[in-house]
């Protein structure tokens, strides 16, 4: 018992002794203060004490320090001065040399526009992203899209002068003169005399055609119908025809604009012809069933007309008739051929199917619905009235095909 090990007292608190005080902040400051000293004093000795560098050997870790340490050393906490605080206490050292990329430091935060970017099945990405990814331009020209450094506002701005100088509106729209002009020029040369006396002549005579064949002048410049000076000038520009709005509005028989489907379908005419600018020109416009559809081609129909019922087509609106109806009545002969065909084929199948029926019913007419069996075909019993037979007093019943009979024990 002797030897066994005890636990030592408990430490008493005598009287008159209170527990030390935590030390103050200037006490802190003094410590640190004195602990760095003896630290750079420890430095120096050893520093005295190292040994001369020797060419070709690895020098110590001791031999490099703060002071001399070289250019080149990747040492974070010595980019920024050492910095103390209120209690004497070394702040931890900041991240100078950490600094972000270029394009992400101009801003607090990285703006993109959500409206120009494309699912492109990897990611939402935008045009300045990736330049060359063709799925970024699919459905949209190149100069829709909004140049780099622009903010939406002046693209808006840029838009909206695009727009009007397309559509020569605004402050686009040429200029109105109110002097005589010949074919849209102010100086009458010999031609344009000769043309104008020729036209004037056939005007007085009333032979007169036009163009078109409508009897109308075209004059640049004016509108063909009213002669007033505010035409629409991508009109002019687009089909050659001077013409104000509100003549368009008026006489929708002309001036109407036809789909490349009415005038297919209603005119006749074929792709290579509504393909031909030169011939027929079109107005492109936005396809109002979807955006990513091909632009829908608008023709005007005094031009379809006027081709389509000249010599160069079918010459009269009763041989467009006539060939309209030729070919309804051959899309119609087509149609009957084809539904006979299927119709002569039903027979033929029928047919097969009441000469198996003839043949398997024994050579006797096999009437609708009856049941015909055929050579290789199971036999399935038809079960007749079942009867108590009293001598064992069971039930019997028979197979009226084969004969078969079978007893039955009623429980």
């Amino acid at each position: 018992m002797a030897d066994r090990q005890r636990t030592p007292p408990r430490a008493t608190r005598s009287a008159g002794q209170l527990p030390p005080n935590p030390p103050t902040p200037e006490q802190i400051r003094k410590m640190e203060i004195a602990r760095l000293k003896a630290k750079a004093a420890a430095q120096q000795a050893q520093e005295r004490s190292a040994p001369a560098p020797v060419a070709g050997a690895k020098r110590p870790i001791s031999a490099i320090s703060a002071s001399n340490a070289p250019t080149q050393l990747r040492n974070a906490a010595a980019a920024s001065p050492q910095k103390r605080d209120q209690n004497g206490m070394i702040q931890p050292p900041s991240n100078d040399y950490i600094q972000p990329a270029k394009k992400y430091a101009r801003s607090e935060f990285i703006d993109y526009d959500f409206s120009k970017m494309t699912d492109t099945k990897g990611g939402f990405l935008s045009t300045v992203d990736d330049p060359h990814n063709k799925a970024m331009w699919k459905g949209m020209p190149k100069e829709e899209q909004k140049p780099e450094g622009m903010t939406i506002t002046d693209w808006e701005r840029e838009r909206i002068r695009r727009k009007l100088r397309a559509n020569r509106a605004g402050p686009f729209e040429p200029g109105i003169s109110i002097l005589n002009t010949v074919n849209g020029k102010e100086e009458e040369d010999e031609e344009a005399a000769l043309l104008e006396a020729a036209e004037n002549a056939e005007v007085e005579n009333g032979t007169f055609k036009g163009k078109y064949g409508d009897g109308k002048r075209d004059v640049k410049g004016k509108c063909r119908e009213c002669n007033s000076l505010e035409i629409d000038w991508k009109w002019q520009d687009i089909f050659g025809i001077s013409v104000c709005n509100a003549c368009k509005d008026k006489i929708p028989d002309k001036y109407s604009l036809l789909t490349k489907t009415e005038a297919r379908d209603d005119y006749l005419l074929t792709d290579p012809e509504l393909k031909d600018e030169d011939l027929l020109p079109h107005l492109e416009r936005p396809n109002p069933h979807k955006q990513s559809f091909h632009a829908m081609q608008l023709f005007l129909r005094l031009q379809v007309e006027a081709y389509a019922l000249g010599p160069k087509k079918w010459g009269s609106a009763e041989a467009l008739d006539e060939e309209y109806e030729k070919r309804r009545e051959t899309s119609k002969a087509r149609k009957e051929k084809k539904f006979k065909n299927k119709l002569n084929d039903l027979k033929k199948r029928t047919r097969v199917e009441a000469y198996k029926r003839a043949r398997l019913g024994g050579g006797a007419d096999a009437a609708f619905g009856q049941k015909i069996k055929g050579r290789y075909d199971k036999h399935e019993h038809e079960w007749g009235r079942s009867v108590l037979d009293p001598e064992t007093g069971m039930t019997r019943k028979r197979c009226d095909e084969c004969g078969m009979e079978v007893e039955e024990l009623e429980l």
